[in-house]
């Protein structure tokens, strides 16, 4: 059985690759709740509380949320 390795055991490298991760799972997390908060509940698929739940769950959560849980809107140009 391996030994699980502590912050201060991994190299420069690995702890860099781990903060860089970390960030960009907060910055998705952050940008998907600020869009759920302020996107009308009726341009939202489903409930609004769940999608906050499901948004918490690591980069799955915000990514499905942005490529299914807001409603498209039609009939607006580009």
């Amino acid at each position: 059985m391996t030994r699980h390795k502590r912050w201060h055991d991994l190299s420069s490298r690995q702890r860099g690759g781990i903060r860089l991760a970390a960030s960009v799972q907060l910055l998705l997390a952050a940008a998907a709740w600020w869009d759920l908060a302020h996107r009308p509940a009726t341009q939202v698929r489903g409930p609004k509380w769940l999608w906050a739940l499901v948004i918490g769950v690591n980069f799955v959560g915000p990514v499905l949320y942005f490529a299914r849980g807001r409603a498209t809107t039609t009939g607006q140009s580009a």
